[in-house]
């Protein structure tokens, strides 16, 4: 009887009513899916799905069946509008649910208390590689605003443009957000003044500081449309000048008290009239990033977010110069930023971590049945982080920093070793020149271009808890923390590639420990470390591993949006992806003074990877906290010091296996490594005088020079004299000449003692 019943099934799914192909990838994309993901749960070829959207071919059972109930529960999900229809919002309260915590200029980030103030992130992410949102070109294309602060139009209103320059496309495709996604306040000649993106100035008839609020939500029409699914747009950012805090009652500069505790006392006259209009702060409070906000009605949002750079809100290690720029020109700078990353929600660590939710958001909203009501989902985005945060007591004692709940056992002053403790970290690491060497003239450095970023790019990584295994077989897709021992590898005979090459070891580091020593005993790594001893020819028995069965690609949308961003700022300076070597030395040869403005972008965009990544593994930050005691970071989803160390694993892997090719194929070792810079002994003064190019084709796997992450900039030369003098002077031989090669000062020397 089973076998009838199972005819008849097959026989409905022959004829499982699909929807037409342009609305199957319309549902797809709706969903934030990939093709090659719905080819992997139906278990089909990339090919065949295309086909089936582009109406080429049409699904078969089993796969109809499977195909047509993926599509039915989409459309569901997203029932087709018409086209001026803007898209639905959840009837949740706000603000959303911040997923990292603030630097300490930035104040305090939320408690696990307050996520039942917060909004609940809609939008769904994929683990392979989602669709990103395009890179808009529009403020950075346009010319640099004139450095005037005094408007020219006397008869502005909301929503009138002041000289926008030819060519600056609106970037916004949303009429709810027309003005851009952020402004800049400012008072002139008694009016206060808006400074949008693209030129446009706004007049604010606001007298005080709730009634700007109101007229960011109602008049404005600032934001950003979501990046990602059914997620939800970013909150419009206001970034108040000196003489705009005067106007509405702030402090120009916090003081030492305040910086300390990163906001302005809760007493506050100003606090007080927010109250009294029924507006709210996050718990961080009024500080350099401050969210005000009321609890949503239906599905209305009502949050703004202010960023007051004269608080020390923009870094200078990061935005350089941007809180001396007039109005115009800071919105400019921080337009670019918000178009091709995404709307500051902090620092740039802060932003970074933000990026990875709002292209990945952990859950994802439903229609309830009853009441037919956009609510969140029980159960989290497949292949998110979720939305709820490991125990602290379930994590791999191997993978915790010293302090965690986990280790509260352990003996007081406890050093844990290398089989205790897993130490994923970037080079740090340079030897004596030989003789050979001395005899050169230059000391020459290469840099990276976004070396973490690429080493996330691809990468699998955990999406859920670990499970603990006693003498595992190795598998280099399992994404983990391993106990091994790896002494037994020799660099002086590896393969590259499918060859056995002999290397001189001794000028080489240890591909497995950021200080390049030789390990002498089991010790934890990331799966890229293990994987690249296994590649250079050596068998590798794990005692016990902690593995993740649950994983994905969770970093590629964050890299590509990123790597997006970067590429698009350095083609507006001048340097294009596809130049020849030469020209693109001539090319990086001072970049940064062709538009100082966008050089800021620059910087951070790179300082939003770095950030991003560590804040992935976010340490206590004072409050009190003891050693052994929980502390704020722990209470997000992404705290995740596993996806940290299998970034910063694998970045390190490729630079030592394009170390490892150049030395094979030249029999050139480098002097020092300093994370993502190394530094040769050459000729001439230029890297073209020791990377093996020939008739402009680089070494296959080796280095390569051009700006796109995971190639090599030249970052600076000195003369060999100068090395040996600086080591000599410091009586440092092994002084790691990286740090200093880009201008030659000398600072911060440890020579041991």
């Amino acid at each position: 009887m089973s076998e009838l019943f199972d005819a008849v099934d097959a026989l409905l799914a022959s004829r499982a009513t699909l929807p037409p192909p342009a609305e199957r990838k319309r549902l797809r994309a709706a969903h934030g899916l990939t093709i090659d993901e719905v080819a992997t749960a139906l278990q089909v070829r990339r090919a065949t799905v295309s086909g089936w959207e582009s109406g080429k071919t049409e699904p078969r059972p089993p796969e109809r069946d499977a195909y047509a109930r993926l599509l039915d529960k989409l459309a569901e999900l997203y029932p087709a509008a018409p086209a001026d229809a803007a898209a639905p919002t959840l009837d949740v309260a706000v603000p959303a649910t911040f997923t990292a915590a603030p630097d300490p200029a930035e104040a305090r980030s939320l408690s696990t208390g307050e996520a039942s103030e917060a909004a609940v992130m809609t939008a769904t992410e994929n683990t392979q590689t989602p669709a990103p949102a395009p890179v808009a070109a529009a403020p950075a294309a346009a010319p640099r605003p004139a450095r005037t602060t005094r408007p020219t139009s006397t008869s502005r209103r909301p929503g009138a443009k002041k000289a926008a320059p030819a060519g600056t496309p609106a970037g916004q495709s949303d009429p709810r957000f027309e003005n851009g996604p952020l402004a800049v306040v400012d008072v002139e000649d008694g009016k206060v003044l808006a400074y949008c993106v693209g030129g446009l100035v706004l007049d604010v008839p606001a007298k005080s500081l709730p009634s700007l609020v109101d007229w960011t939500l109602k008049e404005a029409k600032l934001g950003q449309p979501k990046l990602s699914g059914p997620g939800r747009p970013a909150d419009p950012l206001l970034v108040l000048t000196e003489a705009a805090l005067e106007r509405y009652g702030l402090p120009v500069a916090l003081t030492e008290e305040e910086k300390h505790a990163g906001r302005i006392p809760e007493g506050h006259k100003v606090i007080k009239q927010l109250t009294r209009a029924d507006w709210k702060l996050t718990k961080r409070g009024f500080g350099p990033w401050a969210r005000i906000y009321r609890p949503a009605k239906g599905s209305e949002r009502q949050c703004v977010q202010l960023c007051i750079p004269s608080w020390n809100a923009l870094d200078t290690r990061h935005w350089g110069h941007a809180a001396q720029l007039p109005p115009a020109e800071l919105a400019r700078v921080m337009g670019v930023y918000a178009a091709r990353v995404m709307t500051p929600r902090g620092s740039t660590a802060v932003t970074g971590l933000e990026l990875m939710t709002a292209l990945h958001p952990p859950t994802y909203a439903v229609r309830d049945e009853e009441t037919g009501v956009l609510r969140q989902a029980d159960d989290k985005t497949p292949g998110s982080l979720g939305k709820d945060p490991i125990d602290p007591m379930d994590w791999p004692p191997c993978e915790v920093p010293d302090g965690h709940p986990v280790l509260k056992d352990l003996p007081r002053f406890h050093v844990r070793g290398p089989a205790e403790k897993l130490f994923e970290e970037a080079y740090d690491w340079a030897r004596p020149m030989t003789d050979a060497e001395c005899t050169l003239r230059h000391l020459v450095g290469i840099d990276v271009n976004m070396a973490f970023a690429a080493g996330a790019n691809g990468l699998n990584v955990g999406l859920g808890e670990a499970t603990h295994v006693k003498a595992p077989a190795f598998d280099p897709k399992l994404p983990g923390s391993w106990l091994v021992d790896l002494s037994h590898v020799d660099l002086s005979k590896v393969k590259v590639g499918k060859e056995w090459v002999e290397l001189d070891g001794s000028l080489l580091p240890s591909p497995f420990t950021p200080k390049g020593d030789r390990p002498t005993g089991p010790a934890w790594y990331a799966t890229p470390t293990v994987a690249y001893a296994a590649e250079l020819g050596y068998e590798v028995r794990p005692i016990e591993a902690w593995v993740r069965y649950e994983n994905g690609r969770y970093l590629d949308g964050w890299y590509q949006r990123l790597r997006d961003a970067f590429l698009a700022t350095m083609a507006d300076l001048g340097v294009d992806a596809d130049l020849a070597p030469a020209d693109f030395l001539a090319a990086m040869d001072g970049y940064k003074a062709r538009d100082p403005e966008l050089a800021i972008v620059v910087s951070a965009v790179k300082a939003t990877v770095k950030g991003g990544l560590g804040k992935l593994r976010e340490r206590p930050r004072g409050e009190g906290w003891r050693p052994g005691e929980p502390w704020r970071a722990l209470s997000r989803p992404t705290w995740r010091p596993d996806i940290r160390a299998a970034v910063i694993s694998r970045t390190r892997i490729n630079l030592h296996r394009k170390i490892v090719k150049h030395a094979a194929f030249t029999g050139q070792y480098p002097i020092a490594i300093l994370s993502d810079c190394v530094v040769y002994a050459a000729a001439g003064p230029s890297p073209l005088d020791f990377l093996p190019y020939r008739e402009g084709k680089p070494l296959p796997g080796g280095f390569k020079l051009g700006i796109n992450p995971g190639l090599v900039k030249h970052e600076g030369t000195q003369d060999v004299l100068w090395g040996e003098e600086v080591r000599e002077r410091f009586n440092a031989p092994e002084l790691n000449l990286a740090r200093y090669i880009k201008d030659g000062t000398v600072t911060d020397v440890d020579n041991g003692e």
